[in-house]
Protein backbone atom coordinates (compact mmCIF):
# COMPACT_ATOMS: atom_id res chain seq x y z
CA UNK A 1 0.00 0.00 0.00
CA UNK A 2 3.00 2.51 1.51
CA UNK A 3 4.55 1.35 -2.25
CA UNK A 4 1.25 2.50 -4.28
CA UNK A 5 0.84 5.81 -2.42
CA UNK A 6 4.45 6.75 -3.36
CA UNK A 7 4.25 5.72 -7.18
CA UNK A 8 1.56 8.13 -6.95
CA UNK A 9 3.04 10.60 -5.18
CA UNK A 10 5.96 10.81 -8.05
CA UNK A 11 3.73 10.64 -10.82
CA UNK A 12 1.45 13.65 -9.81
CA UNK A 13 5.10 15.49 -8.88
CA UNK A 14 6.55 14.37 -12.65
CA UNK A 15 3.14 15.91 -14.61
CA UNK A 16 3.79 18.66 -12.36
CA UNK A 17 7.25 19.78 -13.64
CA UNK A 18 6.20 18.56 -17.23
CA UNK A 19 3.33 21.28 -17.23
CA UNK A 20 5.85 23.66 -15.67
CA UNK A 21 8.35 23.18 -18.16
CA UNK A 22 10.78 21.96 -15.93
CA UNK A 23 10.85 18.52 -18.29
CA UNK A 24 12.65 18.22 -21.33
CA UNK A 25 11.26 19.06 -24.73
CA UNK A 26 12.11 18.10 -28.01
CA UNK A 27 13.31 20.86 -29.94
CA UNK A 28 10.66 21.78 -32.32
CA UNK A 29 11.41 22.07 -36.30
CA UNK A 30 10.82 25.61 -37.56
CA UNK A 31 7.54 26.18 -39.48
CA UNK A 32 8.82 27.50 -42.92
CA UNK A 33 11.80 25.34 -42.91
CA UNK A 34 11.46 23.00 -45.96
CA UNK A 35 12.54 18.95 -45.30
CA UNK A 36 15.59 17.72 -46.09
CA UNK A 37 16.00 17.18 -49.49
CA UNK A 38 13.32 19.34 -50.50
CA UNK A 39 13.37 20.91 -54.09
CA UNK A 40 11.97 23.60 -55.83
CA UNK A 41 11.08 23.65 -59.65
CA UNK A 42 11.15 26.40 -61.48
CA UNK A 43 10.00 25.69 -64.84
CA UNK A 44 10.77 28.12 -67.70
CA UNK A 45 9.74 28.32 -71.71
CA UNK A 46 12.66 28.99 -74.28
CA UNK A 47 12.87 28.62 -77.92
CA UNK A 48 15.83 25.89 -78.51
CA UNK A 49 18.74 28.35 -79.27
CA UNK A 50 20.55 29.94 -77.99
CA UNK A 51 18.00 30.29 -74.89
CA UNK A 52 17.64 26.63 -73.94
CA UNK A 53 21.14 26.44 -74.60
CA UNK A 54 21.87 29.58 -72.27
CA UNK A 55 19.58 28.20 -69.88
CA UNK A 56 21.21 24.83 -69.47
CA UNK A 57 24.39 26.32 -68.44
CA UNK A 58 23.17 27.24 -65.13
CA UNK A 59 21.35 24.09 -64.17
CA UNK A 60 23.70 23.18 -61.90
CA UNK A 61 23.98 26.09 -60.61
CA UNK A 62 20.37 26.22 -59.60
CA UNK A 63 20.55 22.73 -58.54
CA UNK A 64 22.95 23.61 -55.90
CA UNK A 65 20.48 26.27 -54.52
CA UNK A 66 17.64 23.86 -53.91
CA UNK A 67 15.95 24.80 -57.67
CA UNK A 68 14.90 21.99 -60.45
CA UNK A 69 15.43 24.03 -63.59
CA UNK A 70 12.55 22.49 -66.18
CA UNK A 71 12.99 23.82 -69.53
CA UNK A 72 9.80 23.71 -71.85
CA UNK A 73 10.98 24.23 -75.52
CA UNK A 74 8.46 26.50 -77.57
CA UNK A 75 8.95 27.56 -81.51
CA UNK A 76 6.73 30.06 -81.68
CA UNK A 77 6.67 33.58 -80.31
CA UNK A 78 2.84 33.67 -79.14
CA UNK A 79 2.19 30.26 -76.64
CA UNK A 80 5.62 31.44 -74.34
CA UNK A 81 3.56 34.37 -73.17
CA UNK A 82 0.30 32.76 -73.01
CA UNK A 83 1.48 29.50 -70.62
CA UNK A 84 3.35 31.99 -68.22
CA UNK A 85 0.41 34.27 -68.24
CA UNK A 86 -1.76 31.02 -67.51
CA UNK A 87 0.67 29.38 -64.85
CA UNK A 88 1.75 26.89 -66.48
CA UNK A 89 5.13 28.69 -66.65
CA UNK A 90 7.50 30.54 -63.71
CA UNK A 91 8.96 32.42 -66.92
CA UNK A 92 9.81 32.20 -70.34
CA UNK A 93 13.41 33.31 -71.95
CA UNK A 94 12.66 34.21 -75.79
CA UNK A 95 11.92 37.39 -76.48
CA UNK A 96 13.14 41.28 -76.66
CA UNK A 97 10.67 43.71 -74.30
CA UNK A 98 9.48 45.88 -77.32
CA UNK A 99 7.92 42.54 -78.78
CA UNK A 100 7.04 41.73 -75.04
CA UNK A 101 5.06 45.45 -74.85
CA UNK A 102 3.10 45.22 -77.89
CA UNK A 103 2.10 41.42 -77.12
CA UNK A 104 1.20 43.14 -74.26
CA UNK A 105 -1.19 45.60 -75.69
CA UNK A 106 -2.34 43.12 -78.31
CA UNK A 107 -3.66 40.96 -74.92
CA UNK A 108 -4.84 43.44 -72.46
CA UNK A 109 -5.25 41.00 -70.04
CA UNK A 110 -1.92 40.05 -69.83
CA UNK A 111 0.04 40.60 -66.63
CA UNK A 112 3.55 39.96 -67.63
CA UNK A 113 7.01 42.38 -67.18
CA UNK A 114 10.59 42.22 -67.85
CA UNK A 115 12.66 40.87 -64.80
CA UNK A 116 16.02 41.09 -66.47
CA UNK A 117 18.08 41.35 -69.60
CA UNK A 118 20.35 38.85 -70.94
CA UNK A 119 21.53 39.35 -74.53
CA UNK A 120 20.93 40.90 -77.83
CA UNK A 121 20.71 38.49 -80.93
CA UNK A 122 21.33 40.76 -84.04
CA UNK A 123 19.01 40.29 -86.83
CA UNK A 124 20.66 39.48 -90.41
CA UNK A 125 19.93 39.51 -93.98
CA UNK A 126 20.25 36.04 -95.24
CA UNK A 127 20.10 34.33 -98.87
CA UNK A 128 20.67 30.97 -100.93
CA UNK A 129 20.72 32.43 -104.43
CA UNK A 130 22.82 35.73 -104.02
CA UNK A 131 26.41 36.22 -102.41
CA UNK A 132 26.47 40.41 -101.66
CA UNK A 133 23.23 42.39 -101.78
CA UNK A 134 24.62 44.25 -104.48
CA UNK A 135 23.53 41.25 -106.57
CA UNK A 136 19.99 41.98 -105.88
CA UNK A 137 17.58 42.42 -108.76
CA UNK A 138 15.10 44.92 -109.18
CA UNK A 139 11.83 43.04 -108.61
CA UNK A 140 13.95 40.56 -105.99
CA UNK A 141 11.35 38.90 -103.33
CA UNK A 142 11.97 39.52 -99.58
CA UNK A 143 10.39 37.36 -96.41
CA UNK A 144 10.28 39.36 -93.25
CA UNK A 145 8.82 38.45 -89.80
CA UNK A 146 4.88 38.95 -89.52
CA UNK A 147 4.50 40.06 -86.25
CA UNK A 148 4.91 44.20 -85.73
CA UNK A 149 8.21 44.62 -83.40
CA UNK A 150 10.52 42.24 -85.61
CA UNK A 151 8.45 43.15 -88.96
CA UNK A 152 9.60 46.66 -88.05
CA UNK A 153 13.00 45.61 -86.86
CA UNK A 154 13.71 43.62 -90.21
CA UNK A 155 12.30 47.05 -92.62
CA UNK A 156 14.56 49.53 -90.11
CA UNK A 157 17.40 47.08 -91.07
CA UNK A 158 16.42 47.33 -94.66
CA UNK A 159 16.65 50.94 -94.88
CA UNK A 160 20.31 50.68 -93.36
CA UNK A 161 21.44 48.31 -96.02
CA UNK A 162 20.04 50.88 -98.60
CA UNK A 163 17.97 48.69 -99.85
CA UNK A 164 14.99 51.16 -99.53
CA UNK A 165 13.67 54.69 -97.34
CA UNK A 166 11.38 54.48 -94.83
CA UNK A 167 8.95 57.59 -94.12
CA UNK A 168 10.84 60.38 -92.01
CA UNK A 169 10.63 59.84 -88.10
CA UNK A 170 9.56 56.34 -88.57
CA UNK A 171 10.61 53.58 -85.86
CA UNK A 172 10.36 50.03 -84.56
CA UNK A 173 6.52 50.01 -85.53
CA UNK A 174 6.99 50.65 -88.94
CA UNK A 175 5.22 48.97 -91.60
CA UNK A 176 5.11 48.17 -95.06
CA UNK A 177 2.71 51.20 -95.56
CA UNK A 178 5.61 53.46 -94.09
CA UNK A 179 8.08 52.29 -96.69
CA UNK A 180 8.59 56.00 -98.82
CA UNK A 181 10.86 54.55 -101.36
CA UNK A 182 11.80 51.41 -102.50
CA UNK A 183 14.01 51.80 -106.04
CA UNK A 184 14.46 48.10 -106.52
CA UNK A 185 10.71 47.44 -106.15
CA UNK A 186 10.92 45.16 -103.99
CA UNK A 187 8.30 42.28 -103.63
CA UNK A 188 8.31 41.82 -99.14
CA UNK A 189 6.47 39.00 -97.94
CA UNK A 190 5.63 38.95 -94.31
CA UNK A 191 6.26 34.99 -92.55
CA UNK A 192 5.73 34.01 -89.26
CA UNK A 193 9.08 34.04 -88.16
CA UNK A 194 10.11 30.52 -87.01
CA UNK A 195 9.00 29.44 -90.81
CA UNK A 196 11.59 32.38 -92.13
CA UNK A 197 14.83 29.85 -92.63
CA UNK A 198 12.44 27.26 -95.00
CA UNK A 199 11.75 30.23 -97.11
CA UNK A 200 15.42 31.15 -98.46
CA UNK A 201 14.62 28.18 -100.99
CA UNK A 202 12.15 30.87 -102.35
CA UNK A 203 12.93 34.16 -102.02
CA UNK A 204 15.48 36.04 -102.62
CA UNK A 205 16.63 37.68 -99.44
CA UNK A 206 15.07 36.77 -95.84
CA UNK A 207 15.32 39.01 -92.62
CA UNK A 208 15.76 36.28 -89.76
CA UNK A 209 16.43 36.49 -85.65
CA UNK A 210 19.38 35.10 -85.08
CA UNK A 211 17.70 32.17 -82.76
CA UNK A 212 15.88 30.44 -85.69
CA UNK A 213 18.81 31.46 -88.58
CA UNK A 214 20.94 29.13 -85.39
CA UNK A 215 18.05 26.91 -85.34
CA UNK A 216 18.75 26.30 -89.36
CA UNK A 217 22.44 25.67 -88.70
CA UNK A 218 22.97 29.45 -90.06
CA UNK A 219 25.81 31.04 -88.61
CA UNK A 220 25.16 34.61 -88.36
CA UNK A 221 28.80 36.02 -88.53
CA UNK A 222 29.46 33.92 -91.72
CA UNK A 223 26.50 33.69 -93.42
CA UNK A 224 24.64 36.73 -93.12
CA UNK A 225 24.91 39.44 -95.87
CA UNK A 226 24.21 42.07 -93.82
CA UNK A 227 24.18 41.98 -89.45
CA UNK A 228 22.47 44.50 -87.10
CA UNK A 229 25.19 46.40 -85.05
CA UNK A 230 25.93 45.01 -81.39
CA UNK A 231 24.34 47.87 -79.68
CA UNK A 232 20.87 47.21 -80.99
CA UNK A 233 18.43 47.96 -78.46
CA UNK A 234 16.62 44.85 -78.82
CA UNK A 235 17.79 43.00 -75.28
CA UNK A 236 16.33 39.23 -75.10
CA UNK A 237 14.86 39.22 -71.67
CA UNK A 238 13.50 36.82 -68.75
CA UNK A 239 9.87 37.23 -68.31
CA UNK A 240 7.75 36.89 -65.28
CA UNK A 241 4.56 37.28 -64.14
CA UNK A 242 3.77 41.15 -62.72
CA UNK A 243 4.94 40.69 -58.97
CA UNK A 244 6.94 37.80 -59.46
CA UNK A 245 10.24 39.31 -59.37
CA UNK A 246 10.29 39.37 -56.04
CA UNK A 247 10.19 35.88 -55.71
CA UNK A 248 13.60 34.01 -54.48
CA UNK A 249 13.81 31.58 -57.05
CA UNK A 250 13.49 34.03 -59.70
CA UNK A 251 16.03 36.27 -58.06
CA UNK A 252 18.23 33.14 -58.03
CA UNK A 253 17.59 32.33 -62.07
CA UNK A 254 18.80 36.17 -62.72
CA UNK A 255 21.73 35.95 -60.65
CA UNK A 256 22.55 32.75 -62.03
CA UNK A 257 21.95 33.80 -65.98
CA UNK A 258 24.06 36.59 -65.64
CA UNK A 259 26.99 35.49 -64.10
CA UNK A 260 30.78 35.56 -65.74
CA UNK A 261 30.48 31.67 -66.63
CA UNK A 262 27.53 32.77 -68.63
CA UNK A 263 29.07 35.51 -70.62
CA UNK A 264 31.87 33.38 -71.12
CA UNK A 265 29.84 30.73 -72.71
CA UNK A 266 27.93 32.78 -74.75
CA UNK A 267 31.32 34.54 -76.04
CA UNK A 268 32.79 31.27 -76.56
CA UNK A 269 30.24 29.27 -78.29
CA UNK A 270 27.97 31.94 -80.61
CA UNK A 271 31.79 34.34 -81.52
CA UNK A 272 29.97 37.44 -81.73
CA UNK A 273 26.63 36.13 -83.15
CA UNK A 274 25.38 36.71 -79.65
CA UNK A 275 26.03 39.23 -77.58
CA UNK A 276 26.38 39.03 -73.53
CA UNK A 277 23.69 42.46 -72.15
CA UNK A 278 24.90 42.63 -68.85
Amino acid sequence: MKGKFLAAITLAMSLLLTGCGGGDKPAEKPADKPAAGAETTLKIGATPAPHSEILEQIRPDLKEKGINLEIVEFNDYVQPNIALNDKELDANFFQHEPYLNDFIKEHKDLKLKNAGGVHVEPMGIYSKKIKDLKELADGATVSIPNDPTNGGRALLLLQKANLLKLKDGTGAEATLQDIADNPKNLKIQEVEAAQLPRTLEDVDISIINTNFALNADLNPMKDALFIEDKDSPYVNIIAVRDGDENRDDIKKLLTAIKSDKVKKFIEDKYKGAIVPAF
